[in-house]
């Protein structure tokens, strides 16, 4: 990106991977207009790392899992950019985010913007879903202190420096659930990391007090922000996420002595 203009600032690009072989090509190459593509491997058992460096992307390994905050300060150190933009392994840049991303680093504003998806689940793009989520993705790096949390971190800014607060105008493809295979996998992992943060939030957990969480957030994105109108697909999606959150309060009750320690992928 800063071949043709030297003096602007320089944005890079990081990926936590782990096991992202049927994605992460197409990640990567979405990203090639940043100055640096940064992969931080987790320890993948499939061709992730070669697929990556392939690409052209700098690739490391650590797979001493201590949740994704960790991950993503050791992903933040080896960044040289003036600018970061953290992209998971199955998101895609499009050519419109990908311009308005140039256009504010371009201006060399020291600032935080958050991004918002479009969900593509089991091979179809949810069109009429409205997701409300946003996420910080882009950050002048030295407004960054440390990220925290084991699911869902948080990017803790240094106060002390003025920053921008935007937001990018275009969305991230999220590929969100690929299969049911994998939804299932995911389920189970981000069910006990979101155990895990409320058991060290002193938070209570239950049989009842995970169907009214269930049943809440089914309703809410199944029917008020329109999933239903993407058939199979946007039911399927709307029900794992449901199920995430049933089985979240469940393990904060039955296991809870083992949510002190447990921050496995």
């Amino acid at each position: 990106m800063t071949s043709d203009y030297p003096n602007l600032p320089r944005l890079s690009i990081g990926i936590i991977t782990k096991n992202e072989s049927k994605l992460i090509g197409r990640c990567i190459e979405s990203a090639a207009f940043a100055d640096e593509v940064i992969v931080l491997d987790s320890g993948s058992t499939d061709n992730t790392l070669e697929i990556a460096i392939s690409l052209g992307a700098q690739t490391f390994t650590n797979d001493d899992w201590q949740g994704f905050a960790v991950q993503r300060n050791r992903l933040l150190a080896l960044a040289k950019g003036q600018y970061i933009f953290f992209l998971d392994a199955d998101e895609i840049i499009t050519p419109q985010l990908r311009d308005e991303i140039i256009a504010q680093v371009n201006t060399g504003k020291s600032g935080v913007w958050r991004v918002s998806w479009t969900v593509i689940a089991f091979g179809h793009m949810l069109r009429h879903f409205k997701s409300s989520s946003s996420m910080e993705r882009l950050f002048s790096t030295d407004l960054i202190d440390c990220y925290e949390g084991v699911v869902h971190e948080t990017a803790i800014l240094k106060s002390h420096i003025p920053a921008i607060r935007g937001v990018l105008k275009h969305r991230l493809l999220h590929h969100s659930r690929q299969s049911i295979r994998s939804s299932l996998e995911k389920l189970t992992q981000y069910a006990m990391l979101g155990a895990v943060k409320r058991h060290a939030a002193g938070k209570r957990g239950g049989v009842l007090r995970g169907m009214a969480s269930a049943l809440v957030i089914f309703i809410r994105t199944y029917f008020f922000r329109r999933a239903f109108m993407d058939g199979g697909p946007g039911f399927l999606y709307c029900f794992f996420v449901a199920l995430e959150c049933f089985f979240r309060y469940v393990a904060l009750h039955y296991d809870r002595d083992m949510l002190d320690t447990d921050v496995s992928r």
